[in-house]
């Protein structure tokens, strides 16, 4: 189990440097449009109809998100102020999710509706192995089968959470990339490294679903092994 951790700390750093390498040089290379990353997400909010979703600037870096429940674009400093393909890239994935929110884009439905199981999920799983680790005792009320079957089933939750994220990712990626070929907002060039940087952003989910699906399968197989 350490290894396979290991192992994807390695990818995911791998991964993560690249992704930031690759928004690093996009965040250099201006917008022909001169819009800033607040512009943009307005501008494809107005173009798909959208008028009640604010976007307002959050504070920290990559911090940028979708809220469905105050139906804001939060967009980092960098991005919201920012004039550069890796500012638009950002803007318009984030407002990708806002026009999944409008069209009830089903995968987001439910990943929306999975996040109250999966925060319960990863605490419960987090006070296991620390229970497990420092020899609490109330772990020594269950069998091993019961405490293996509870990791099976919270990780198969956090599993399924991972894997749901990624047609979610995706497809805000592509709406983002369709809609910047069409709005007159950037040249083509332009449009080529916002879809490199996002196709990087998206690799990290990608990484992420891969290594619960092997955590999981580790489990299942230790509870096998445990049987017989």
């Amino acid at each position: 189990m350490i290894i396979l951790f290991i192992a994807f700390m390695i990818i995911g750093w791998a991964v993560q440097s690249k992704l930031k390498s690759k928004f690093k040089k996009y965040s250099a290379t201006p917008l022909s449009s001169g819009m800033s990353g607040k512009e943009v997400a307005e501008k494809m909010l107005t173009d798909h109809g959208i008028t009640q979703v604010r976007v307002i600037s959050t504070p920290g870096k990559l911090t940028d998100h979708y809220n469905p429940k105050d139906m804001t674009v939060n967009l980092s400093p960098e991005v919201y102020e920012g004039r550069n393909i890796s500012a638009a890239a950002v803007a318009a994935h984030e407002c990708g999710h806002a026009v999944q929110h409008a069209t009830a884009y089903k995968w987001l439905q439910m990943r929306s509706q999975m996040v109250p199981v999966v925060s319960v999920s990863s605490k419960m799983l987090n006070f296991i192995f620390l229970a497990g680790m420092f020899g609490m005792g109330i772990l020594h009320i269950f069998t091993m089968d019961m405490v293996i079957l509870a990791v099976i089933f919270f990780q198969a939750m956090i599993t399924l959470f991972s894997v749901i994220t990624l047609p979610v990712e995706y497809d805000a990626s592509h709406r983002a990339i369709a809609w910047l070929e069409h709005a007159d907002v950037a040249q083509q060039h332009e449009i080529e490294g916002a879809n490199d940087a996002l196709k990087w952003a998206a690799r990290t989910y990608l990484v992420s679903a891969i290594a619960a699906i092997t955590y999981l399968a580790y489990y299942v197989l230790m509870f096998l092994g445990n049987r017989d």
